[in-house]
């Protein structure tokens, strides 16, 4: 065997036909793109252009920040903000804005705060200007880098790999070894000399640089002369920060997502009125802070920023002693919620807060207490009050689009779970940080009104003297001072927002609504029969059949450690798996809570959506009742659960819940904080995850600014080579490397199917061998029917009942090709969708899944002229992808296997509808062949099971041919949701 020898590289990359100056590096990412590129005629679509009025430029002299607290602060590193140099002018007169939405929807913005462009001086832009030019940069100027290579090395090892320092700087060294011994040219060294010469490249970045301050603190109430106090009095707590000013404006600048964003609070309406609620600047908040600010005239034509905060505190380490980190992040309130949603630089960490801790004799006292809770809103404060002086007076800023804007900014709302909303409100654990409903009567409280600052001052000095009345009977820690009181416009009781994650999926549902079944089965059954019940409703759930998107429990939910996915994928199956071991009762309640959970998640809400979730809330209210009946519970003083009877009133006030979802932030601990500390050497860990997170955040900056000079555009690797020949399918696959279901970017559309790339090989050409291949003997009876329905689309009988000689011969049927998938795009906003909305999924029909028994999905299916089943949809089951030639049409086609509307209503107690399998007169299951245009997505159905136990080896394999009656999931996801009802 001769060494030296081994196949060479090579860089095969395609261009993309449309000329967008994409490459791929496969047929199939090529194939993804050419659907997806912005360049394709089928995707183009109008922008609407937006009016434009004259304003005057703003004024802005700086404000004088008093003292946050009670507290002594030592800062270091401050910097105060830049005024910017004011003309007074005239002012125009103004008038409402709308612009025209896809889908008949209108949008109109704030009369006075609508985000006018302007120049450096604050004048406003004559209508069509362009922006004002910033400073040129030649398109190869990769500074700090020398190169796009260098660059992306560095992004790779940094960000993506993660790579230890000592395994880069052992990297670059056999890179050296390597290039010496192929006596490469001097000039080729490694890009990096060493970890140290990367890590100074990264710091030498000077866009998205927003260096770490900070600042002590120390208990300032003194101590007691010869006592030996506690030793929290005495230690220093040092909290670091980065100025929210500079964080703020640079997501205002990111030019990422410079196009989604909403530069004036708006009013979005459906094309028949309904107020529609969905990004946070839909909101009617943001657009009465803007009649706030707009009382001031010189503020007309200001965009209004928002800055949404959110805290919480996580654990990185249990076994190295608990290591607990607090951070703060921010976001602008502008960005469109499914940006904040995704991983685009929308949410960055702003702060690390102190963690004040004492022994456990101290813990526990008052004294420490109060000064925890002010050492937080002190902090706060001190945090962000670099923007108080532009609360007031409008900055003039860049915006994402490239134009200059006086932006006013505005404390918007807080993300956080229970414990931190009764810390940031300064109420008792156990009472509503929303109102002042007693706890005892959460809901049926008469007296109970909305908190403010202006009630909790009436109320301490009215009681004054008595903190043990303000405690008691109102709930109030009289003796903090919240940091929202600093600030013009802000309560924080009223910024308190909605918290999907922790107040209604791992809160109600989990904690709650979960355990109580199990307590129940323990009450009504004892605990070995409950044991067996519960074993069976795990079983009901790892027989769920597969779907697009759907996590399995194998196990079923026997689980120990929960996180919020999995608590989201439980509750999509957990309904039908109760059903018939429970109480009808209870299963009304959980449905009625699921209605609810659903309803609220949508990223789209109307009027009507409105309307009915408080009518789920009211029927949750009442059907939980049972859990007193069968004393489960002996009341339900439980300020997650009150909390659902204010999202009304919340998602009118701050839009869609799911832009402001504590997910958001947790999701944001694994690349801030989780992350940065495994990078660490776990000594004094703090200040290497702050330096490793401006890197990561100068990193980010470098490739936006690099992706809008059009400098990352292509592969690295030139020059462009031919596809290869397309390798034989194994069965499942159909080679284009898609999931089961995945975002997809593009042209909103209501739906689209359409069949696999490649076709499956090793089946018959013909349709004769096909059916006899197949086992379906009717295959050809089908597909004259199908070819009937085809010719007579207006023929008031359809071709299943149509006499089969009337039907077309298809003896001339040409280019039979098998498939054993296809793939549905449609639009689903309220699922993981791309930028316009789009999801796609997979819908299988392949006889060997993933080396075990076949895999055959089922779909909703569109029957034109019928209402009876959910609203014109049916169901069936895909047994066959195919697609023929006759008389000179190509003919895409799916035989599927039909169900029947179980009853004319939705089950009583799920509110799922139920379906059965169609049998014929020969007790064959009933057949037929229709087209995939017909075919909307797939759909998920379950098992009925009553109150029978499943045979011990019951699987997933056997759900959809063992079952006689079936659920039709609507809780599959939120698509299904909204059509499955």
């Amino acid at each position: 065997m001769q060494r030296g020898l081994g196949k060479k590289y090579n860089a095969r990359v395609l261009r993309c036909p449309f000329k967008c100056g994409l490459f791929c590096r496969s047929a199939s990412g090529l194939t993804q793109h050419r659907y997806a590129c912005s360049l394709n005629p089928s995707n183009r679509r109008a922008s609407t252009p937006i009016l434009r009025l004259n304003t005057p430029p703003p004024n802005t002299s700086p404000l004088v920040f008093p003292s946050p607290g009670c507290l002594f602060h030592t800062p270091q590193n401050r910097h105060g903000p830049n005024s910017q140099p004011h003309t007074p002018i005239s002012i125009s007169p103004r008038r409402y804005q709308w612009t025209a939405n896809g889908g008949g929807m209108r949008t109109r913005f704030h009369p006075l705060l609508d985000g006018q462009p302007c120049d450096d001086a604050g004048y406003d832009l004559p209508e069509d200007s362009s922006p004002p030019p910033e400073e040129q940069r030649s398109d190869n100027d990769f500074f700090p880098y020398s190169s796009r290579p260098e660059f992306e090395l560095a992004d790779f090892l940094f960000r993506k790999e993660q790579m230890a320092g000592k395994k880069i700087s052992e990297l670059m060294d056999i890179w050296a070894a390597f290039q010496q011994l192929t006596e490469a040219e001097p000039e080729q060294d490694p890009p990096f000399a060493c970890a140290q010469d990367l890590y100074n490249k990264i710091d030498s970045t000077e866009i998205g640089d927003v260096p770490w301050q900070a600042f002590s603190v120390q208990f300032d109430g003194g101590i007691t002369e010869g006592s030996d106090g506690p030793r929290w009095k005495t230690q220093s707590y040092e909290a670091w920060f980065r100025d929210p000013l500079k964080i703020a404006e640079g997501q205002i600048g990111n030019k990422d997502f410079g196009h989604e964003m909403d530069y004036s609070p708006k009013r979005a309406f459906s094309r028949a009125g309904k107020r529609q609620f969905s990004d946070f600047m839909s909101g009617n908040w943001a657009w009465q802070q803007a009649d706030l600010i707009a009382e001031d005239t010189e503020t007309h034509g200001s965009m209004f920023v928002p800055l949404i905060l959110g805290s919480d505190k996580t654990t990185v380490s249990v076994a190295t002693g608990h290591n607990e980190y607090y951070p703060l992040y921010a976001s602008i309130g502008n960005v469109q919620n499914h940006v904040r949603r995704a991983h685009r630089n929308a949410v960055s960490v702003v702060a690390f807060l102190a963690i004040p801790k004492t022994d456990k004799r101290h813990e526990n006292t008052l004294e420490f207490l109060r000064f925890r809770r002010q050492l937080f809103h002190s902090s706060l404060a001190h945090i962000l009050r670099s923007l108080k002086p532009w609360m007031r007076k409008p900055r003039i800023t860049r915006c994402g689009d490239g134009y200059l804007r006086r932006v006013i900014y505005g404390l918007g709302p807080y993300i956080a779970d229970y414990p931190e909303q009764a810390l940031l409100a300064c109420v008792v654990s156990g009472w509503c940080p929303k109102c002042t409903a007693r706890p005892n009567n959460f809901d049926d409280d008469p007296t109970s009104i909305l908190r403010s600052h202006v009630h909790t001052n009436i109320l301490q000095d009215a009681f004054k003297d008595q903190p043990a009345t303000m405690w008691d009977g109102y709930g109030i820690v009289g003796d903090v001072i919240p940091f929202t009181t600093h600030f013009p416009r802000a309560n924080i009781h009223e910024l308190l927002s909605p918290d999907l994650l922790h107040q209604v999926i791992k809160g109600t549902f989990k904690d709650h609504l979960v355990e109580w079944v199990g307590e129940y089965l323990e009450i009504a059954h004892g605990k070995k029969h409950s044991k067996v019940i519960l074993a069976d409703i795990d079983q009901r759930i790892a027989a769920v059949p597969l779907f697009p998107g759907l996590r399995r429990f194998p196990e079923g939910r026997g689980f120990k450690q929960w996180t919020g996915d999995d608590s989201k994928a439980l509750m999509k199956v957990y309904l039908p798996a109760i059903a018939g071991h429970v109480p009808p009762g209870m299963v009304r309640a959980i449905s009625a809570f699921m209605e609810f959970c659903y309803l609220v998640r949508r990223s789209q809400i109307d009027s009507t959506t409105l309307d009915q979730i408080e009518a789920a809330v009211a029927r949750f209210h009442q059907e939980r009742r049972v859990f007193l009946e069968t004393e489960v519970r002996t009341n339900f003083a439980l300020p997650r659960q009150h909390s659902l009877s204010h999202y009304r009133h919340l998602i009118q006030q701050f839009g869609a819940p799911n832009g402001l979802c504590s997910s958001i932030t947790e999701s944001k601990h694994i690349a801030a904080v989780k992350e940065p500390w495994r990078r660490s050497n776990r000594n004094d860990a703090l200040g290497q995850m702050l330096l490793t997170n401006q890197r990561l955040d100068k990193l980010a900056a470098s490739r936006v600014d690099f992706v809008t000079r059009r400098m990352l555009q292509g592969p690295l690797l030139m020059p462009i080579a031919p596809a290869p020949d397309r390798q034989p399918l194994v069965p499942g696959d159909d080679g284009t490397g898609i999931g089961d279901a995945e975002a997809v970017d593009g042209i909103t559309s209501l739906g689209d199917v359409k069949l696999a790339r490649y076709h499956a090989r090793h089946y018959p050409g013909t349709i004769e061998r096909l059916a006899a291949f197949l086992g379906q003997p009717r295959l050809i009876e089908y597909i004259r029917r199908f070819l009937y329905d085809q010719f007579h689309p207006t023929a008031e009988i359809c071709g299943m009942d149509v006499q089969l000689n009337l039907c077309p011969e298809i003896s001339t049927l040409l280019g039979v090709k098998t498939f054993h998938s296809a793939t549905s795009t449609y639009y689903a906003p309220s699922d993981i969708a791309g930028i316009g909305g789009m999801h796609r999924e997979r819908i299988r029909a392949v006889p060997c899944w993933k080396g075990g028994p076949g895999r055959y999905d089922c779909v909703y299916v569109e029957k034109d002229g019928e209402a009876d089943g959910f609203c014109g949809l049916h169901v069936a089951r895909v047994k066959l992808f195919f697609s023929f030639g006759f008389q000179q049409s190509t003919y895409s086609c799916a035989m599927v296997e039909w169900f029947s509307t179980y009853e004319d209503s939705p089950c009583e107690d799920t509110g799922m509808w139920r379906v059965e399998p169609d049998y014929d007169v020969r007790g064959q299951r009933m057949s037929s062949v229709i087209h995939i245009d017909t075919i909307l997505r797939s759909a998920h159905l379950i098992g009925v099971a009553g109150s029978q136990l499943l045979p011990k080896y019951f699987t997933y394999h056997n759900t959809l041919d063992a079952f006689q009656l079936f659920y039709v999931n609507k809780y599959a996801d939120h698509h299904a949701h909204e059509i499955a009802f």
